[in-house]
């Protein structure tokens, strides 16, 4: 009960944070609006950085399906616990994307741009070309999940005393975070960079059931490709880590 609760709680903050940014800098009257892409960017690398502060220590802050069946496919994770980690992390990231709704429900209103308002949900890409799209998100998440996979469980150890392990604690946050950072300003051009099924469906799927005024649609036709592609890129991920090691 505890990963479970970790993982929904960490994965509710990183939307609530994440997609937060997105409607300071976007909706209509907020003190951050026209803030531009930097600022988003940032604002979600220290999304994660809080996330993986808040989960790590109790389930490791995976906060994303990719990551879960990554670590799960390099034998770095029991297969018994991925359903259990994806469905906290899919129920946090519904519950984040309420919450930045009724934080910013009054410029939600006040917001006529229906691709502004999906935007603090979900992601859409730039120029919509399904198969350029779906490369974007594979390889943004494979850098991802690549990564994380020489970053986790980093410690400090001592020569002469070698069975002592210490913990990173929030430092070892920091390189995920700032990996996101550079995913997203590398990257995250094209489509947004889910680069995470949950961090793209629950908020979706939040998106088409709350009463907003000029929200649109809520765009399921390239729904599959923020959720497919991250957990190819992952797999590929997952098997060049092991060829390598």
């Amino acid at each position: 009960m505890g990963e479970f609760l970790a993982e929904l709680i960490g994965t509710m903050v990183l939307i609530l944070l994440g997609n937060g940014v997105v409607a300071n800098v976007v909706l209509k009257g907020t003190k951050g609006n026209n803030g531009g892409w930097i600022v988003i960017t940032m604002g979600w690398g220290m999304a994660v950085f809080t996330g993986v502060i808040i989960a790590g220590p109790i389930s490791g802050a995976h906060l994303n399906p990719a990551v879960t069946i990554g670590l799960a496919l390099a034998g770095q994770f029991a297969w018994s616990k991925v359903a259990m980690f994806i469905v906290a992390q899919l129920i946090g990231a519904f519950l984040g994307a309420f919450l930045v709704w009724a934080f910013y429900r009054h410029h939600f209103a006040a917001t006529e741009d229906k691709d502004a308002i999906i935007s603090c949900f979900c992601t859409k890409p730039a120029i919509r070309k399904i198969p350029n799209n779906f490369l974007s998100e594979l390889i943004g998440t494979f850098v991802l999940v690549f990564v994380i996979f020489y970053v986790q469980g980093a410690c400090l150890t001592c020569d002469t005393m070698p069975d002592v392990k210490i913990g990173l604690g929030s430092v070892g946050a920091l390189p995920v975070a700032l990996v996101i950072v550079a995913i997203g300003l590398s990257l995250g051009g094209t489509t947004g960079y889910a680069i995470n099924p949950a961090r793209d469906f629950a908020p979706r799927l939040m998106h088409s059931i709350l009463p907003i005024k000029a929200k649109g649609e809520s765009e399921w036709s390239y729904s599959f490709v923020p959720v497919v592609a991250p957990l190819v890129g992952a797999a590929i991920a997952a098997g060049l880590y092991l060829l390598i090691s």
